[in-house]
C-alpha cells in the first residue's frame, strides 16, 4: 500500500465533509482511482435497487417556513433530513 500525503488545511478551513477528504481528493490526485470507480459503481447499483432509504424528519415545512426549518435543523431537534415542500 502506498502512502498519500496531502495538506488538508484548505479542506479544514472550508469545512468540507470527510467524503471530500477520503474520496474526492484521492480521485483528483489519481490515487487508487480504479478502486474508487468500483466503489461508485457498487453504490450506484445499490441506489438503483432502491435499497437506500433517506431518514426524513417527522416535521415538514413549507416555503414560507424556511426560518423555522433552519431553526429545527441547527437546534438539533431534527432527526434526519429536514424537508421543505415547494
Amino acid at each position: 500500500m502506498s502512502l498519500l500525503e496531502l495538506d488538508l488545511t484548505p479542506v479544514h478551513f472550508k469545512g468540507l465533509p470527510l467524503n471530500v477528504v477520503f474520496m474526492l481528493i484521492p480521485m483528483l490526485y489519481d490515487h487508487h482511482r480504479e478502486a474508487h470507480g468500483a466503489n461508485l459503481a457498487e453504490l450506484a447499483r445499490i441506489a438503483d435497487s432502491g435499497a437506500f432509504k433517506p431518514v426524513l424528519d417527522d416535521v415538514a415545512f413549507g416555503c414560507s417556513d424556511v426560518d423555522a426549518a433552519c431553526d429545527r435543523l441547527t437546534g438539533g431537534k431534527a432527526i434526519g433530513k429536514v424537508v421543505i415542500e415547494i
